[in-house]
């Protein structure tokens, strides 16, 4: 039996060589989960299979594969956008460099929105509107759960929307999902746009200030124009806040996800003429993250009057 050229390496050896190499890069708590998660991708197979088949050789090719795209780890590249894919509320979704990478907390405000749109009675099904849409998490999980919702998700970015329209197409929601490049909502026309029953947004909410200490796979992998509009971080908050009435049917919903230790300056912006403050939802760490607004009667918003 011809023994195996010495540059291939069992499963067990990869791992390890991995593992040390991103500890070694600073990545210390995640080292052994990201080498498991990129050689499981490599090998387009599970955790348990690695495991399972630990003694198992790995050829030549994969290996140099696989040693590429732990390089990338370790020099601070996402798993994610190394791999190309996260989970978000169950679903498997494309993400890439164009958009933003689902967050946990943000299933938080899929979960609000179900409940809003159970307790909803209205007799056509709820149209929703997802501000800022990026790799579609939160529409496409809304319309996955809620088979009779339609929706409309609008992004400044084309390049995120063509990942949105293929993560639509992946979950069988494509249909019902219209996108919109879009500032906001300045690319939709108030006046002949049907009422939203729902609008969702994670916006950009990270305070100019505050960019350079965050991760630094963040920092400097993840789309700018996704994490900060600049300033104190609140620009696209008050946008929206502004001029959500406008496109939203009386008593419907607007839900926003907001940063850390932004509830008491996102409270302020709040028009008690227009909006009701429902609640403030708190993620698994404690911290205020969904801000839940019920709006008025239309005949109380300050709008101008259509001749």
């Amino acid at each position: 039996m011809s023994e195996q050229p010495h540059h291939s390496m069992k499963i067990v050896g990869a791992l390890n060589e991995a593992a040390a190499l991103l500890r070694a890069a600073g990545i210390a708590d995640n080292a052994r989960p990201d080498a498991r998660t990129l050689l499981s991708h490599t090998l387009a197979c599970d955790h348990a299979f690695l495991i399972a088949h630990s003694d198992e050789e790995i050829d030549p090719a994969t290996l140099t594969l696989f040693r590429s795209r732990v390089a990338r780890r370790a020099a601070g590249e996402p798993v994610q956008y190394i791999t190309g894919r996260q989970e978000f509320y169950g679903l498997d979704f494309e993400v890439g460099p164009a958009v933003l990478i689902p967050r946990p907390e943000t299933e938080l405000l899929v979960e609000t929105a179900l409940e809003l749109l159970r307790e909803t009675n209205a007799a056509a099904p709820p149209l929703i509107c997802d501000v800022g849409t990026g790799s579609g998490c939160i529409p496409i999980a809304l319309l996955h759960e809620h088979r009779e919702a339609r929706a409309v998700g609008l992004d400044i970015s084309p390049e995120a929307l063509d990942v949105t329209a293929r993560n639509a197409a992946r979950h069988g929601v494509g249909a019902r999902l219209t996108l919109v490049v879009s500032d906001c909502f300045d690319a939709l026309d108030a006046p002949r746009a049907a009422p939203f029953t729902l609008i969702t947004s994670n916006p950009p909410y990270i305070a100019e200030r505050d960019i350079p200490h965050l991760q630094r796979e963040v920092r400097e992998h993840e789309p700018r124009v996704a994490l900060t509009p600049g300033g104190d971080g609140l620009s696209v908050i008050r946008r929206l806040i502004g001029e959500a009435p406008r496109f939203l049917d009386t008593g419907g919903h607007l839900l926003l996800e907001i940063g850390y230790e932004q509830h008491e300056a996102v409270a302020s912006l709040i028009d008690g003429d227009v909006w009701t403050m429902l609640d403030t939802r708190k993620d698994l760490q404690g911290i205020p993250r969904i801000v839940v607004l019920s709006l008025r009667h239309r005949a109380s918003l300050k709008l101008p009057i259509a001749i």
